[in-house]
């Protein structure tokens, strides 16, 4: 069923901006440094976040990989090692292998070649294509989230569950879907990016200020 009353939401909304774009402003300017000026290591990292978020806290996930590079086992473990730093990340086991398979993944004489890899794409919608085809334990979220979090996606949205419950209120949709295929993620998408034209938030800031409205703080 539609949010009942989706324009008091969106006024809401606005409101909370105006009190928040330029925090969002500053934290999109360091996610884009992230590109410009980090390091392969600086990006592998940010993609081995986005591996673990799914169920599970993303400050926890972010604990754990800094945990993971001061142990030097993010870039040089076995997934029996990197288990084991991964303790507040649900399915631990499993997404210790996914981190091991993307580290295999982005590897080129022995180092992680972000740049290299990534920088082939003509933009962030191919390549997110690519990352969900070959990164174990990425969909179209976690793909986007990533690519968010280095500068790259500003024009893509991260429907997690804090968006789509949003969207409901807003009237975007008129249901959470219980899941969510390529083509469904796409529309979902589309009418994110018009409503963010509507109300004048552009896409990036508007997944931000969202997640902070739920959540009370602007993280990754």
């Amino acid at each position: 069923m539609r949010e009942r009353n989706p324009a008091h939401h969106a006024e809401h909304l606005k409101t909370i901006y105006r009190t928040k774009k330029q925090d969002i402003i500053a934290r999109l300017a360091e996610f884009g440094k992230i590109w410009d000026t980090g390091s392969d290591q600086d990006i592998f990292c940010e993609l081995s976040f986005c591996i673990l978020t799914p169920q599970s806290k993303a400050t926890a996930c972010w604990a754990s990989i800094t945990s993971l590079c001061q142990d030097n086992l993010l870039f040089r473990g076995t997934p029996d090692k990197i288990k084991r730093n991964l303790h507040c990340v649900r399915f631990h086991n499993k997404k210790a292998e996914y981190l091991v398979n993307a580290r295999d993944l982005f590897l080129r004489d022995g180092t992680v070649s972000m740049k290299q890899v990534l920088g082939a794409f003509s933009d962030a919608v191919a390549c997110r294509e690519w990352l969900v085809k070959n990164i174990k334990g990425f969909g179209y979220k976690e793909a986007s989230h990533f690519l968010r979090n280095i500068g790259v996606g500003s024009k893509i949205a991260i429907l997690d569950r804090h968006i789509l419950r949003n969207l409901l209120k807003l009237g975007v949709i008129q249901k959470i879907p219980e899941s969510i295929s390529r083509v469904r993620y796409l529309q979902i998408e589309k009418a994110m990016q018009e409503f963010a034209k509507e109300i004048r938030i552009p896409i990036s800031h508007l997944d931000l200020l969202l997640w902070y409205k739920e959540t009370g703080e602007i993280f990754k």
